[in-house]
Formats: C-alpha cells, sequence, structure tokens
C-alpha cells in the first residue's frame, strides 16, 4: 500500500528535489503540499487535481494544522527556512505523523539536542518516526570511496576543499533567509553540513572527530555573517586532517582525501582516485542527482517495512551539525581548540 505524503515547503530546493523524488518512488503518493503563501504552494503542484493545496493565506480548513489532521497523509517531508522548521516538527510528531525533515536537524546544537530528547521522550518511535534528510550520505560515490578508505589500514590523515563563489543574484541566494540569514553562519550552515556529514561518512566510527580549531572569515559583503572556515580537526585515534570551505572566494577546487597506511583514496565530483603503493587508479561512479532521489526512496522503502535507515537517524545529523557549529565558536574565539560531544 503507498503512503500518503505531504510535502511542507515550496521553495528551490523542494520543488526541484523533492517532489520529483516523491514521485519517482513506488512507495509514496503526494497528496498534499503546504507552504507560507497558495502562490508558493501552486508552484509545487501542476496538477491541482490530485494534490490538494494548504496555505496560510488560503482560508479556514486549509492551514498546517488541517493538513495534519487527514487521515490518508500520514508523513510529511518537511523543507522549510531552517529557524521554522522545529516547530513543524513537533506538530508533524505530535499529530502522529512520521517525518523527513531537511538539514540541519535545528539552528544550533542546543536546539537539536532538546528535539531530540524531546521526540525520545514525547513520541511513540516505534510508531512515529523522525529522519533528518542528508543526501551526501547517498551519493555513490561517497559510498565507492568509503569501501576504498576501509580497505587501505588505519586512517594517517585527511583533508577537505570546497571553494566557490555565491553570486548576489544567483537562485539560492536570492532566496529571502538565505540572503539575509537570521541563522547562525549563513551559508556556511546551510552548506557546511552537507561536508561535514561527507567527511563523517569517509572517515568512519573509528576515525570520529574529536577536537577541532578553526580560524573564519567573511570575505563578501553580501554573505554574513562569515562565509569561509578554515580548520583543523583530530580524530579519536590520533589522526589529524583539514577542512577548508568557502562559499566567497575566487580559489577554486573540490577534493575530499583520505591517506590511509596502504594508499589514499580521493573523491572530486564523481571521479575516485586511489593511490596504492605509487599506483593510482581512476574510477567513475555515477551519482544518482543530488542524492536526494535515492535517499527519499530509503525513506519511503522504510516506511513500507516498518523500519528505521540509520543513516537518517537525527543524532546523524546532530553529529553532522556539531562539527560546523564549534568551527563556527572556535573561530569566533581566535582559533581556540574545542572538544565534540556528540559524533557517533
Amino acid at each position: 500500500m503507498s503512503i500518503g505524503v505531504g510535502i511542507i515547503g515550496g521553495g528551490i530546493f523542494a520543488r526541484e528535489e523533492h517532489l520529483p523524488a516523491v514521485e519517482a518512488s513506488k512507495d509514496l503518493t503526494l497528496k498534499a503540499v503546504y507552504s507560507r503563501s497558495l502562490k508558493s504552494a501552486k508552484t509545487l503542484s501542476s496538477d491541482t487535481s490530485s494534490v490538494d493545496l494548504y496555505s496560510e493565506d488560503s482560508g479556514p480548513g486549509k492551514g498546517y494544522k488541517d493538513l495534519l489532521q487527514r487521515s490518508d497523509i500520514h508523513a510529511v517531508i518537511i523543507a522549510l527556512p531552517i529557524l521554522n522548521q522545529p516547530e513543524f516538527i513537533r506538530a508533524a510528531l505530535s499529530a502522529g505523523k512520521h517525518v523527513l525533515s531537511e538539514k540541519p536537524v535545528a539552528e544550533n546544537v542546543k536546539d537539536a539536542a532538546e528535539l531530540i530528547k524531546w521526540y525520545h521522550s514525547n513520541i511513540d518511535t516505534k510508531k512515529v518516526t523522525w529522519a533528518v534528510a542528508e543526501n551526501f550520505r547517498y551519493l555513490n560515490s561517497f559510498d565507492h570511496a568509503q569501501q576504498q578508505v576501509q580497505k587501505l589500514g588505519r586512517v594517517l590523515g585527511f583533508r577537505v576543499r570546497l571553494y566557490g563563489n555565491v553570486e548576489a543574484g544567483s537562485k539560492y541566494y536570492e532566496t529571502e533567509w538565505r540572503k539575509t540569514p537570521t541563522h547562525q553562519g549563513g551559508f556556511l550552515l546551510d552548506g557546511g553540513v552537507h561536508f561535514t556529514a561527507g567527511l563523517r561518512l569517509l572517515l568512519g566510527s573509528n576515525d570520529k572527530i574529536t577536537r577541532l580549531s578553526a580560524f573564519t572569515n567573511q570575505l563578501q559583503k553580501h554573505l554574513p555573517p562569515v562565509d569561509s572556515v578554515d580548520a583543523t580537526m583530530k580524530t579519536a585515534t590520533g589522526s589529524t586532517g583539514t577542512f577548508q570551505v568557502s562559499f566567497g572566494t575566487t580559489l577554486t577546487g573540490s577534493e575530499w582525501t583520505v591517506g590511509c597506511e596502504q594508499g589514499s583514496v580521493s573523491v572530486s565530483g564523481s571521479t575516485i582516485t586511489t593511490n596504492i603503493n605509487g599506483k593510482e587508479e581512476k574510477t567513475e561512479v555515477k551519482d544518482e542527482r543530488s542524492g536526494v532521489p535515492p535517499e527519499v526512496r530509503k525513506w519511503g522503502e522504510a516506511l513500507a517495512t516498518g523500519k528505521t535507515n540509520e543513516r537518517q537517524n537525527p543524532e546523524e545529523a546532530l553529529a553532522d551539525l556539531e562539527l560546523l557549529e564549534l568551527m563556527l565558536r572556535s573561530g569566533e574565539s581566535n582559533g581556540t581548540p574545542k572538544d565534540t560531544k556528540y559524533q557517533l
């Protein structure tokens, strides 16, 4: 039996990623869309006869709470501005709806930890589940690279370098809540949690990050409060590495490299490069779009079988968020080292 789903949010990502992913899933059927305005909700549905639209300006009986009261909607995907998410997550779970909420799990670690505690204390998690989306965990390229890392012995070191320049007027920049952020870190929070998730996936649980130090900077006036971070990190096994990310630089490059006893593995786009005993080998591993289609598909499969997907546990998203937040706090205190608490 197909599971009735509502998409909560009418933004770019919901429209370009979540909508086609739901439509492609054999276990999910889109029943309704909610957004703050009816105009925004309409952008997610060209066929209004089969998908009901809800918004705050649609009048009585057409708000978010009304959508949650429907017995044919069993789950919702929540993709709203970062600060708005927790309120909508709590309401959906309290109404008995399964939730897949977009990353980050919350705006800050304190709120995220409290929300996770509330979930486990107030919701029967065997009947109603909360998953947090992180599409990097569903990129075939990263899965392949992780498998190669595991074959090469002890991790000796690692580096992440991701550079870009978000220009004023670009698609995501013109989203008002990103353009004038009220959440910590600006683009570094919104985009950076993808990159901490990717690093954690490659390193694995044995090499979880235990301590870090960082410097942050705002290189572009239109990207407040900061748009760049350069960090050094230490893992539980004692290996060290670097994490360099900027959304406002003319530097270029995209690289994730893990060096192990028997060789190294690098990810750059869909290209995986292994170097063992001086012999370099490149492998092309095709990702399924941005990773969202398999992410949503796996969520649907878990709901259909009554199971949970560990990669979507909110605790995983909390670990991603913690690393980013500690980099921001370290940067604010001129590189003061920070210890982790929530790494898995």
